[in-house]
């Protein structure tokens, strides 16, 4: 009588244990070290907050090169006052200067950048490539032509000349922004509107222009930022009388044969306040709107 004789396993080893993977978050002399580079970038740039802000509640005699570092001898507002009373005429102008340049230029913009990116008639990209021309065409180089151009057509200096050209030279960027966020919208949902009859008017108002809040998000604080900062147009195309606040800050700090360098710096936290506020207010949708319109979905 046979008998099955099974084979005994020759000894296997057994497995080595797996390293231990390393920490979540990196070596931690590699999350020290960036936390230390961090940390020495926000100090660098805060130190001449620091001492725009300090400077600002100094008096006339404590607000020198040689005491910038130092915390006032004595806190005083009477700077910020001086600088509010000289600027809020100013300050009123710029509002008016910027909110129409920026919205106009957005709705441009847009419209421009949803029929280059949906409509590719003949043409199309030489067209979106002379429109980019715009970007790279150096302001200092058209100044002259420019300020005849306004005169022969009658546009009042000022505030009017000052919307005329950041509507026409924000055309460029708010164009390519839109084109390559409508480029990322998916070409099923515009192909649907189609299908069911709507035409390029219908399908831009009711589908494209809702979804695209984001870019419009982008498009406005960097038109409203370019504007307000914006210092050479209004050299060239208005006065302290009707300039904007960028102007006025100007003639604040070098209107007196002494410099009072509080009131210089009071009048200039004045001037940033709008545009800091706004992209603290929006600064997530702004980063949000850029990286939807980066990357074609």
């Amino acid at each position: 009588m046979s008998t099955d004789t099974a084979t005994a396993p020759a000894d296997v080893p057994a497995p080595s244990p797996a390293a231990a993977p390393p920490p979540r978050g990196g070596l931690p002399w590699a999350h020290a070290l960036r936390l230390a580079l961090i940390l020495i970038g926000v100090v660098v740039v805060l130190i001449p907050v620091y001492v725009l802000v300090i400077t600002s509640f100094k008096g006339q005699g404590d607000a020198s090169a040689a005491r910038a570092w130092a915390l006032p001898q004595a806190w005083t507002f009477e700077n910020w006052t001086q600088a509010w009373e000289a600027l809020v005429p100013s300050i009123g102008r710029s509002v008016q200067m910027v909110v129409p340049s920026t919205i106009i230029s957005a709705a441009l913009g847009c419209m421009n950048g949803f029929v280059l990116s949906r409509w590719r008639f003949p043409g199309a990209d030489i067209v979106f490539t002379l429109i980019l021309f715009g970007m790279f065409l150096p302001y200092q180089a058209v100044m002259i032509p420019l300020m005849q151009m306004l005169l022969d057509v009658g546009v009042p200096n000022g505030i009017p000349s000052l919307i005329l050209l950041h509507v026409v030279f924000g055309i460029p960027i708010t164009t390519l922004i839109f084109r390559n966020y409508f480029e990322s919208v998916p070409n099923e949902l515009i192909e649907s509107a189609t299908m069911d009859g709507a035409g390029m008017l219908r399908t831009f108002w009711h589908i494209a222009l809702p979804l695209a809040i984001p870019a419009f998000v982008v498009v406005l604080i960097w038109q409203f930022t370019n504007a307000w900062n914006d210092f050479l147009f209004a050299v060239f195309f208005s006065s302290p009388a009707n300039g904007p606040v960028t102007l006025a800050l100007n003639n604040l700090a070098n209107g007196a044969l002494l410099a009072n360098y509080g009131v210089s710096m009071a009048g200039a936290l004045l001037a940033s306040l709008p545009t800091l506020v706004v992209y603290i207010v929006l600064s997530k949708y702004f980063l949000a709107g850029l990286m939807q319109g980066s990357v074609k979905g």
